[in-house]
């Protein structure tokens, strides 16, 4: 089965200063069910926060469109030819994909958590920031609709003046934030913008995505039986990366260990653990242990308790839904003999994972940053041009 590669990534504001939004964040979720006609209701936005994902078929007739896309983007993959290989190569592999689609329903419901995650957090943004309110979230994917491109000319159309980019993707990677930001900046060169951009690139250790995080654990641990729950291993799963890109400099191993090592110290490390990886496509070398070949060792090796964290990916899609719920959690346990095998349930629209999201884009309002000094830092073997140009293009935004 083809998986699309997701990598993700970080503000760490002062404790101070994190608590003191918290507990603002706090009262303000409380009252947001009975306070949705708000008083910026009627007036136009001045802030619009880009969320930026991969995006994912909603209706199995778009998975040839989301494939072509994919395979016909260099900054994910390079191919020889690319113009005659990619639609070849997403014709053919469609049927396969299309029936994994159908085994989670129709579609993924990608867009459908990123607008609820988006309509929370704009309503908690106007409260905790009025002077950069109101605020208006828009959701920009890479290879389904809406297409980055087309979110973008409708926040130009909405007379937005402060355009944030803020990835979805927790630990930073070129294949992915990367992209993303590379596709903003060829869009706005060929269409020159009023709009002032800043990017939020990363944030693979923010306190309330470790707690989040934390707290989903230890849910799930519960539902073990108890005389297996403190032998249970957990394998913090996320979706691999070519090797050669991580010659090349890509820091996405690097901010996936550091969430995952945030999240242990949360946990006081109650139970070992691993990282593994998933999602590996075609023959050349990936970062592993593959998910799939760690759930076969352990087995092997008398650990039949095992819990599966996408620690990678902020909502449900086709990697947690059929790789992590059907393919590892239930027709590879069985082979292993796994006796119980859970999966931590995704992020999603979470209370404490939107009370984080609303603090790194309040944090990012109030530094006036454009960008982060990590993102400015290309791989020391990088090879693309663009990437050096966008990344100059947000250095020079001024957001004040």
């Amino acid at each position: 089965m083809f998986q699309a590669c997701r990598y993700s990534a970080g503000l760490q504001p002062s404790l101070f200063g994190l608590f003191s939004r918290l507990g603002r964040m706090t009262t303000c979720l409380k009252s947001l069910n009975t306070s949705s006609q708000g008083t910026t209701e009627n007036r136009k936005p001045k802030t619009g926060v880009l969320l930026l994902n991969l995006g994912g078929p909603e209706k199995v007739e778009d998975v040839h469109d989301f494939l072509l896309r994919l395979f016909s983007d260099r900054d994910l993959i390079q191919l020889p030819v690319q113009r005659i290989l990619a639609p070849r190569i997403a014709k053919r592999r469609t049927p396969k994909v299309a029936e994994k689609y159908k085994e989670i329903g129709g579609g993924s419901p990608l867009r459908m958590w990123t607008e609820k995650q988006g309509e929370l957090l704009v309503k908690l943004l106007d409260k905790l920031s009025p002077p950069t309110g109101p605020h208006q979230h828009y959701a920009g994917f890479r290879y389904a609709n809406p297409l980055t491109e087309d979110a973008i000319e409708q926040m130009e159309k909405d007379g937005i003046g402060h355009a944030i980019a803020f990835t979805q993707y927790p630990q930073y990677s070129c294949s992915t934030t990367g992209s993303s930001v590379n596709a903003i900046f060829r869009h706005v060169m060929k269409n020159p913008s009023s709009m002032r951009w800043s990017v939020i690139d990363r944030w693979p250790t923010h306190p309330g995505l470790i707690k989040t995080f934390a707290s989903l654990i230890k849910e799930e641990l519960e539902k073990f039986p108890e005389d297996k729950r403190q032998s249970v291993v957990i394998l913090f799963s996320a979706h691999s990366l070519p090797i050669k890109r991580v010659n090349r400099g890509d820091s996405y191993p690097l901010e996936v260990s550091a969430t995952v090592q945030r999240v242990m110290e949360e946990l006081q490390f109650s139970h070992p653990y691993r990282l593994v990886w998933q999602s590996k496509v075609g023959p050349l070398p990936w970062l592993g242990p593959q998910t799939e070949d760690a759930i076969k060792g352990f087995s092997k090796l008398g650990q039949k308790n095992l819990l599966l964290v996408p620690i990678a990916f902020t909502s449900d899609h086709i990697e947690t839904l059929h790789e992590l719920d059907i393919e590892y959690a239930q027709d590879l346990a069985k082979q292993c003999d796994i006796e119980n095998i859970r999966r931590c349930r995704s992020l999603n629209d979470h209370p404490s994972f939107i009370q984080a999201m609303a603090d790194i884009v309040v944090s990012h309002l109030e530094s006036a940053r454009s960008c982060s000094p990590q993102f400015l830092l290309r791989c020391p073997m990088c090879d693309n041009q663009v990437c050096g140009r966008a990344r100059e293009f947000f250095k020079n935004q001024t957001v004040s």
